[in-house]
């Protein structure tokens, strides 16, 4: 059947300046004239039959029957993004992207391992602060990312779980002392908060039964983990830590654990990326990469607790 459809160039023209609210931006980003948007957007009214815009003074607004065009429009365009961008990749290129502290602490050296092993598959690597990790494959230019998460993903997602993200205290190894830590060591710390909303000490204490005993008031608060790591290792207080992030410090004496149970906090690092992206194996070759490095990782020996 033959779709009766007005010129894409026409729709495209529309939803920019539609978008914007403005003939001269939408010029802009299409990179064309403004004289060619307004032929385009005339031969639109003509298609239809009416007025899609309207001036006031010298701004541009839609008319109603252009407000109920707009939203199928814009996600027609999304539609076909998404289908183009499964094959506009380059075969030898994965961009990641990868939260700021895991991507300190752990993933820059082992992909520059996995480049080196991998001559043909270059990973370019994005850091990013994320309070809630997130991505978006249609919007953003990622092939691939490693987020913490409970797993719940996208079915238009493959995921790898990697490693489980383990809550534990860590400081300066002057701050540990010679004595043994008790909770009346901990209620006289002060602590450093890696989240603003202090949520990852939190869940350490309600799992040990202490939430009722130390107090989260006061005390350094920083908005990545990183950060907050940073500042225990310079003595400036006990921070709360991933297992797997602290590990080397911890191993060279760089930090110290005043208590050694870690808490399960519920979440793990899963690299992701889309079922429908060209070039399945080379997400294949990455997953299997991380995991042999996570399969390697040496841990300092605490108890576990879920």
């Amino acid at each position: 059947m033959t779709r009766r459809l007005p010129p894409l160039y026409a729709l495209r023209a529309f939803e920019a300046a539609a978008r914007h609210c403005s003939f001269t931006r939408a010029a802009d980003e299409l990179a064309i004239t403004q004289s060619a948007v307004s032929r385009h957007i005339r031969s639109l009214e003509d298609y239809f039959a009416c007025r899609l815009f309207e001036r006031r003074g010298r701004a541009v607004h839609l008319t109603e029957p252009a407000s109920l065009l707009l939203p199928g429009v814009h996600e027609g365009f999304e539609s076909l993004e998404r289908a183009c961008a499964t094959l506009l990749v380059e075969d030898g290129t994965l961009r990641l992207k990868a939260p700021s502290t895991l991507t300190m602490r752990w993933l820059l050296a082992r992909l520059s391992l996995f480049r080196a092993r991998h001559a043909g598959l270059e990973v370019q690597l994005t850091s990013a602060w994320m309070d809630l990790d997130r991505v978006d494959f249609l919007h953003e230019p990622f092939d691939c990312a490693v987020l913490l998460s409970a797993g719940t993903f996208s079915n238009e997602w493959h995921s790898v779980r990697l490693f489980e993200e383990w809550l534990i205290p860590v400081c300066a190894p002057a701050v540990l002392g010679e004595q043994p830590w008790n909770v009346s060591r901990l209620q006289q710390a002060e602590l450093v908060h890696p989240t603003p909303d202090r949520r990852d000490w939190r869940r350490w204490l309600q799992a040990m039964g202490l939430t009722d005993q130390v107090s989260l008031k006061g005390g350094q608060v920083f908005d990545t983990l990183e950060l907050g790591i940073v500042a225990a290792a310079r003595g400036y207080g006990v921070s709360i830590g991933d297992l797997a992030m602290v590990a080397e410090d911890v191993l060279l004496g760089h930090l110290a654990l005043p208590w050694s149970t870690a808490v399960s906090s519920g979440e793990s690092y899963y690299l992701v990326w889309p079922k429908a992206r060209r070039g399945q194996e080379r997400f294949g070759r990455l997953a299997e990469f991380l995991l042999a490095e996570v399969a390697a990782m040496q841990l300092p020996e605490v108890e576990l607790r879920r």
